[in-house]
C-alpha cells in the first residue's frame, strides 16, 4: 500500500502526517500551506509546521506515468533498458580487459624484481665469504724460492715416482726403532701416573666454549675440511686438509693463513705436523702421500707406496718415518728422507680394506682399523699382526692410542666407541652414542687424561670414569677432526661445514 499526498493525490517523497486533520502530506507542499494560511487545509483548523510528523518509509515507488500504459510505451522502455544494461556490461568489459593488462605488468614487475633480488643475494653471499676468505689471508706468507728443509730434499724434490720397490728394513733401521722406543718408555716410567701440573683440570674444562670460527681457510665451492692436527711442539699451527684439495697451515694466535698448499688431485682426508720441522705430510684418495715444506710453500716428496686410496697416516716417533693404510689391503712403511717404501706388508687371510692406521707411542707397533669392523695390532719390527679386537659391527673409522700406552679408543660405524687394555688384549669399556652416530675423529690429549669424540657432535670424556665433561654441537655439518692444544688449554674441531673452531674459556 502506499501514502498519497492529500493535496497533489501523488505518492509524497517526504511524507508527514497532520495531528489535526490526520491526512497525509508532501512536506514541501504543506510547509508552503501552513506558511501562507496557518491552518490544516482538510479542516481549515490552526496548524503549525511543528506540529507535523515524518512519516518513515522505504524509497517510494512512483506509479507508472499514463504513458506507460501502452503496449508500444512499455516496449519502448524495455528497448531503452536493454540498451542500458548492454551499453553497462561493455564498459565493465573494458574496466575488466584494462585491470587484466594491469595486474599482468605488475605480476611482471613483481618477477623482475625477485630475479634481481636473488641475484644480489647471491653476489652478496659471494663478497661476504670473499671477505672471510681475504681476512684470514691477509698475512699469508708469499711463496719463497723453491727451497725444501735438509731432512727430506732427497728423492726428488716432488717429482712423481713410480711406485717404489721395497727397500726392505735393515738392521741399522730396527736399531734405530728399538733405542727410540726404550727412551720414549724410559722417559714415561720417570712420569709415572703423575699428570702435568699445567693441565687443565676438569672442572675447568667442562666450562669451555666456542671462542673462535674460520670458516675462509678452504674453497666454499666444495666445501668441507676433512682431515685436522695441530703441531706437536707449538700448537697455535694448526694444519687442515679439504674437499677442495688443498692443505692448509693455519695460525691460531694470529688468526691468518701461513700457506696454502696444492698439488693434490683428491681431496685430503689425512693430515699430520711434524713435531720439530717445518714440514707436514698429507695423503689423498688420489693413491699419494705428500710431503710439504711450509716455509717454502711446496711439495718436496712424493711417497708412491699405494695403489688404492690412503685412508690413514701416522708419523713415527723419531719423525723420520710415516706409517700409511689404503684400501688396496696394504700398510705401508716409508721413510720421509728418500721417499722410499720400506716395508709394505697386508693380511691375506683377511682380504679387506684398511680404514685406519695409527702408531703406539712407543713405535714399536701400531693398529689399522678395516671395512669388516676388525682391529689389528702389528709388530712393526717383525712385521706380523700380533693381536686382534674384534666386537665393532661396521668399519672402523678411528682409532687412538693413550699416552699412557695401555689404552686404544676405537670407533666405528656402530654408533660406539671402544676401550682396550693393550696389556690385557680386551675390552673394558664400550661408550654407546646415540643411535646414528657417526665417529670421525678420536684424539687422547698429550697426557692420556682426557679423549675427545669428534663426529655428528664434540664430546670429550675423562679417562678411567669415563664420563663425559663436554658436549658442544656448533658444527652445522659431520665433525671431520677434533685436537687438544697443549696441557689441553684449548680444544679445536673441523667439520664438513667448512669451519675451523676452537674451544677454551
Amino acid at each position: 500500500m502506499s501514502l498519497v499526498c492529500a493535496i497533489s493525490n501523488e505518492v509524497p517523497e517526504h511524507p508527514c502526517v497532520s495531528p489535526v486533520s490526520n491526512q497525509v502530506f508532501e512536506r514541501r507542499l504543506i510547509e508552503k500551506y501552513i506558511a501562507e494560511n496557518g491552518a490544516d487545509p482538510m479542516n481549515g483548523q490552526p496548524l503549525s509546521e511543528e506540529q507535523l510528523i515524518d512519516i518513515k518509509v522505504s524509497h517510494p515507488i512512483r506509479p507508472k506515468a499514463p504513458s506507460s500504459t501502452s503496449i508500444p510505451a512499455i516496449l519502448k522502455a524495455l528497448q531503452d533498458e536493454w540498451d542500458a544494461v548492454m551499453l553497462h556490461s561493455f564498459t565493465l568489459r573494458q574496466q575488466l580487459q584494462t585491470t587484466r593488462q594491469e595486474l599482468s605488468h605488475a605480476l611482471y614487475q613483481h618477477d623482475a624484481a625477485c630475479r634481481v633480488i636473488a641475484r644480489l643475494t647471491k653476489e652478496v653471499t659471494a663478497a661476504r665469504e670473499a671477505l672471510a676468505t681475504l681476512k684470514p689471508q691477509a698475512g699469508l706468507v708469499v711463496a719463497q724460492a723453491v727451497t725444501s728443509q735438509p731432512s727430506v730434499t732427497a728423492g726428488g724434490a716432488g717429482e712423481p715416482m713410480e711406485v717404489s720397490e721395497q727397500v726392505g728394513m735393515n738392521p741399522e733401521i730396527i736399531q734405530k726403532l728399538q733405542d727410540k722406543a726404550t727412551v720414549l718408555t724410559t722417559e714415561r716410567k720417570k712420569r709415572g701416573k703423575t699428570v702435568p701440573e699445567e693441565l687443565v683440570r676438569t672442572e675447568d674444562l667442562s666450562k669451555y666454549r666456542q671462542v673462535a670460527t674460520h670458516a675462509g681457510l678452504h674453497s666454499a665451492s666444495v666445501p668441507g675440511i676433512l682431515s685436522l692436527d695441530l703441531c706437536p711442539s707449538d700448537t697455535n699451527k694448526v694444519l687442515t686438509g679439504g674437499a677442495d684439495k688443498n692443505v692448509v697451515v693455519f695460525d691460531k694466535k694470529e688468526e691468518q693463513i701461513i700457506a696454502t698448499l696444492k698439488g693434490h688431485t683428491k681431496k685430503v682426508t689425512s693430515v699430520i705436523y711434524h713435531p720439530s720441522q717445518s714440514v707436514v705430510f698429507s695423503a689423498s684418495p688420489d693413491s699419494t702421500i705428500r710431503v710439504w715444506s711450509v716455509t717454502g710453500g711446496n711439495c718436496v716428496q712424493v711417497v708412491r707406496a699405494h695403489e688404492a686410496s690412503v685412508t690413514g697416516l701416522s708419523l713415527h716417533a723419531t719423525g723420520d718415518y710415516l706409517l700409511s693404510s689404503s684400501e688396496d689391503q696394504y700398510w705401508a712403511f716409508s721413510d720421509i728422507q728418500t721417499g722410499r717404501v720400506l716395508t709394505k706388508v697386508t693380511d691375506e687371510a683377511a682380504g679387506c680394506a684398511l680404514t685406519c692406521a695409527q702408531f703406539h707411542p712407543d713405535g714399536l707397533i701400531f693398529g689399522t682399523g678395516t671395512a669388516d669392523s676388525q682391529i689389528k695390532i702389528w709388530d712393526l719390527k717383525e712385521r706380523t699382526n700380533v693381536a686382534n679386537f674384534p666386537g665393532h659391527t661396521g668399519p672402523v673409522t678411528s682409532i687412538a692410542f693413550s699416552e699412557n700406552g695401555y689404552y686404544l679408543a676405537t670407533g666405528a660405524q656402530d654408533s660406539s666407541v671402544k676401550l682396550w687394555d693393550l696389556r690385557k688384549l680386551k675390552n673394558f669399556k664400550t661408550i654407546t652414542l646415540d643411535n646414528n652416530y657417526e665417529v670421525k675423529s678420536l684424539v687422547f690429549d698429550q697426557s692420556g687424561t682426557y679423549l675427545a669424540v669428534g663426529g655428528t657432535d664434540i664430546r670429550v670424556y675423562i679417562c678411567k670414569q669415563w664420563s663425559e665433561v663436554l658436549n658442544f654441537t656448533e658444527h652445522t655439518g659431520v665433525v671431520t677432526g677434533v685436537a687438544f692444544g697443549e696441557h689441553a688449554q684449548f680444544l679445536t674441531s673441523t667439520g664438513m661445514d667448512r669451519s675451523l673452531k676452537f674451544y677454551s674459556l
